[in-house]
C-alpha cells in the first residue's frame, strides 16, 4: 500500500488495542445517590460525594455490580469472585476529589473474547480485562475560561480493554461495533456515542515486519464515532510510518483527533501506571460476588449477535447480508422474528422489513422502538399479500397509510376500496376488452413481438385501477393471446 513520499506500509506490522468505556444504565451513580441522567441542566445531579466534599464516604451501587457482571459474562470474561477498588490520583478541575475511583490490580473480570464479522469473515479479538470505575465531570472551554459540569462525575463505567492484537483500522472499528452490539443486546449500556455513553481510546504502534518486540505506543483519546476510529487510526499509522522512515523516534504520548482537519495532535506525554500512584481505596471494602448474583446474570444473558446472525442464515435461509443488517440492532432482529412467527415466511418478512419498513423509518428519521406500526398490523399486511388479497404495490400504499394513521390494513382497505380482484370471470372480461381495443398490437405480438406482453398487462392493470391480481392477469393473457 503506497503512501506519500513512496513509503510502503507493508514494511511494518500495525498493532492496535482498544479501551472502550461503556456507561452502565443505572438510576443513580456509581458511589453516590445522585441521579445518573444525561441532558439535565449543568450541575443539577450532584451530591456532596460527587463534589468531593471532605468527610463524605462512597457507597457502591449494587445495580452497577449487576450490570458489570452481566457484561463480563456476555464478553466471555472470567469473573473474579473478589475484586478491589483503587484510587487513581490525578488533579483536574472536573475531578474535584483529586482522584478517580477505579479498579487496577484486581479487576472484576479478566480475559474474554469478542467475535464479529468483517467483510464476511469471522474474526475474534481477545480481551485483557474489564473493570468498574467512575467517570469524571465535563470541562467546556471558552477561550481563557473553562466551565465545569459535574453531572457526569461519578457515573458508572465499565472499561473493556482488548489485547493488542488488532491489525487494521477497519478491524478496530468492526470490533468496537461488535462490543456496542453486545452491550445493547444485554441492555447494560445504550451505546449512544454522541452523548458520550460509549467512548473509545485507541492504542496504536508500528514495528518492523516480523519483529516480536512492540513499537512505542501512542494513545488516541476519547473517540466517539466508529468512522472516526478508522480515520484517526489511518492518519496516526501514516504519521508514525513517516516518522520511522525519516529516522525519528515515536514519542509515547496521548493524542487527540481533530475530525475537521482529519489529523491527530499531541495532548500530553503519556503517563505510566506509577504516575497515577494507585493504592487501594480505604473507604471501600473488597467487592465479593455471590453465586446467586452470577447465576441470575447468566440466566438473563441475551443471545450473542454473531450467534443470532449465524442462526438467521441457517434457520431462516436468509442471505448473510440480510441477516447482518437485521441483527445490527436488537429491536430490528426481535421485530423480524416476531413477524416471522406470525407469517411463517421468513424471506417475505425479511424483504418487506429490509425494504419498505426500513425505508419508512429512515424517511421519518424514526427509531425502530418508536415505529407507529405494531407487530400484529404489519403481520396482517404481509398475510394479505401472501393470500393474494392485495398486490405488493397495494401493500406499499397500505403500509404508507398505516404509518401515518396507525390503522389496521383491513380498515385502510375498506376505507380506500383497495381489495384485489381475483375473480377470473371479471378479469377475463377485462382481458378481452383490452385485446379487442388493440387489435394491431395483438397481431404484432402473434407475429413475434413478445415485448408487447408487458403492454397488455399494463393496460389491464390500468383498466382495473391497479386492483387486478397480476398473476391471474398474466395467466389469462397468455391463454387468450395464443
Amino acid at each position: 500500500m503506497l503512501f506519500r513520499g513512496g513509503m510502503m506500509l507493508d514494511k511494518y506490522d500495525v498493532v492496535i488495542g482498544l479501551e472502550i468505556h461503556a456507561q452502565l444504565i443505572t438510576e443513580s451513580k456509581c458511589f453516590s445517590p445522585a441521579v445518573a441522567q444525561f441532558g439535565d441542566s449543568p450541575n443539577q445531579n450532584v451530591s456532596f460525594i460527587c463534589a468531593g466534599y471532605p468527610g463524605t464516604l462512597p457507597s457502591l451501587n449494587k445495580e452497577v455490580v449487576e450490570k458489570a457482571v452481566i457484561t463480563s459474562l456476555a464478553l466471555n470474561c472470567e469473573l473474579q469472585k473478589v475484586s478491589c477498588f483503587a484510587r487513581k490520583q490525578y488533579f483536574y478541575p472536573d475531578m474535584p476529589k483529586g482522584y478517580q475511583i477505579s479498579q487496577y490490580s484486581e479487576p472484576v473480570a479478566l480475559g474474554g473474547r469478542v467475535s464479529f464479522y468483517l467483510n464476511g469473515e469471522k474474526k475474534q479479538v481477545s480481551l485483557e480485562r474489564a473493570h468498574i470505575e467512575e467517570d469524571a465531570g465535563k470541562s467546556t472551554h471558552f477561550g481563557q475560561y473553562t466551565l465545569i459540569d459535574l453531572n457526569r462525575a461519578g457515573t458508572p463505567l465499565l472499561e473493556i480493554v482488548s489485547r493488542p492484537e488488532i491489525s487494521s483500522p477497519q478491524e478496530a472499528a468492526a470490533y468496537a461495533k461488535a462490543v456496542r452490539q453486545i452491550l445493547r443486546y444485554n441492555n447494560v449500556c445504550d451505546g449512544n456515542l454522541e452523548q458520550g455513553s460509549l467512548r473509545c481510546d485507541c492504542n496504536v504502534s508500528l514495528k518492523p515486519k516480523g519483529q516480536k518486540e512492540l513499537g512505542t505506543k501512542v494513545e488516541l483519546k476519547n473517540i466517539n464515532s466508529f468512522r472516526f476510529i478508522e480515520k484517526a487510526l489511518e492518519y496516526e499509522i501514516l504519521r508514525q510510518a513517516q516518522c520511522l522512515e525519516l529516522g525519528e523516534g515515536i514519542v509515547q504520548e496521548t493524542r487527540l483527533y481533530d475530525a475537521t482537519k482529519n489529523k491527530t495532535f499531541s495532548m500530553r506525554k503519556k503517563e505510566e501506571a506509577n504516575d497515577y500512584r494507585y493504592f487501594p481505596d480505604p473507604d471501600l471494602t473488597p467487592l465479593v460476588l455471590d453465586d446467586e448474583m452470577i447465576l441470575k446474570a447468566r440466566t438473563s444473558l441475551a443471545e450473542l449477535p454473531t450467534d443470532r446472525l449465524d442462526r438467521f442464515v441457517t434457520q431462516y435461509g436468509l442471505s448473510f447480508q440480510d441477516a447482518e443488517l437485521l441483527v445490527g440492532e436488537k429491536e430490528l432482529a426481535d421485530f423480524f422474528e416476531s413477524i416471522t412467527q406470525k407469517t411463517q415466511d421468513p424471506k417475505l418478512t425479511c424483504n418487506w422489513i429490509v425494504g419498505e419498513f426500513l425505508r419508512l423509518t429512515n424517511e421519518h428519521q424514526m427509531s425502530i422502538e418508536k415505529r407507529p406500526v405494531d407487530d400484529d398490523h404489519f403481520a396482517q399486511l404481509l398475510l394479505l399479500i401472501m393470500r393474494r388479497e392485495i398486490s405488493g404495490k397495494m401493500g406499499k400504499e397500505v403500509l404508507e397509510e398505516m404509518w401515518s394513521s396507525g390503522s389496521s390494513p383491513s380498515e385502510i382497505m375498506a376505507r380506500k376500496g383497495l381489495s384485489q380482484i381475483t375473480d377470473e370471470a371479471v378479469l377475463q372480461r377485462l382481458v378481452i376488452k383490452v385485446l379487442n381495443e388493440h387489435p394491431g398490437n395483438v397481431a404484432e405480438f402473434r407475429a413475434g413481438k413478445e415485448k408487447l406482453f408487458g403492454f397488455f398487462v399494463g393496460q389491464v392493470m390500468k383498466l382495473s385501477q391497479g386492483q387486478a391480481n397480476p398473476e391471474i392477469v398474466n395467466q389469462l393473457l397468455k391463454e387468450n393471446l395464443k
